[in-house]
């Protein structure tokens, strides 16, 4: 790879970074995503302290909101690369960089720049919350594995974003990209789950949900995180790459 084309692919990261970093929507989400996740570990907390969900660790308990926490991050990868269309912006971003295919690959890589630290804090702030106040009635956990299962959350939320967003690339519409993937994730997925579980366990979100959550001792059919991530990773890069091949072939 020639330097000059290092030099170009760092610019134009530079400048999607910056275009991220100056949308507030992008703030906005992850506040938002925030606060809710606080809201739902309390909450979640709350009725692990009277005994109601039974004798759980602090993991179980802290990543119960994972499954809502998520919606924030879908929000989030699809204002990224659907922002642009609603204003005729994207017009004006392929006339200052037209290679289209390093374009949209630097932007799902300043995606990942600023969601991997945003997806770790906030993952974490709900199962801090629970440790706080269950440390001394959940089950104990060590540290390197609540280390690794923050890393996994973190990783599963990052994917997740990155995954919108090329879906969102694809679609180029917030409305619909919202309720494709909207649905997939809180209806299609779950009631899967019940009728084909062998092989729901491959699709995205749920082979995910492995990256951060060990399974319990009467899972017969599990994943290990690292089967969890890979699976992840090429639904992503697989998404991201056909995101790539049709942005190159339409019109702004």
């Amino acid at each position: 790879m020639s330097v000059p084309s290092i030099r170009k692919k760092t610019q134009i990261l530079r400048a999607e970074l910056d275009k991220l970093v100056t949308l507030p929507l992008i703030w906005l989400t992850l506040m938002g995503t925030f606060i809710l996740n606080l809201g739902l570990a309390a909450a979640f907390t709350s009725i692990g302290l009277q005994g109601a969900i039974g004798s759980q660790s602090i993991l179980n308990i802290g990543f119960a909101s994972m499954e809502y926490l998520q919606a924030g991050f879908i929000i989030l990868g699809i204002l990224a690369t659907c922002s642009e269309y609603t204003g005729g912006q994207i017009r004006t971003t392929l006339a200052a960089m037209p290679c289209r295919g390093i374009q949209l690959s630097m932007k799902h890589l300043a995606l990942a720049i600023i969601t991997v630290p945003a997806a770790f804090i906030i993952a974490a702030s709900g199962v801090l919350y629970t440790y706080m106040m269950m440390r001394d009635t959940a089950a104990v956990i060590g540290l390197d594995t609540m280390v690794e299962a923050l890393a996994g959350a973190a990783g599963y939320l990052t994917l997740t974003t990155l995954l919108s967003a090329a879906i969102g690339a694809l679609l180029r519409r917030t409305t619909p990209a919202l309720v494709v993937l909207l649905g997939y994730y809180f209806i299609v997925s779950p009631l899967s789950r019940d009728f084909l579980p062998s092989i729901t366990m491959y699709f995205p979100d749920t082979a995910g949900y492995y990256m951060y959550m060990p399974p319990s001792s009467d899972e017969i059919n599990v994943l290990s995180p690292m089967q969890g991530t890979g699976i992840s990773m090429i639904w992503t890069l697989n998404f991201i790459i056909a995101a790539i091949v049709f942005y190159r072939k339409r019109d702004a």
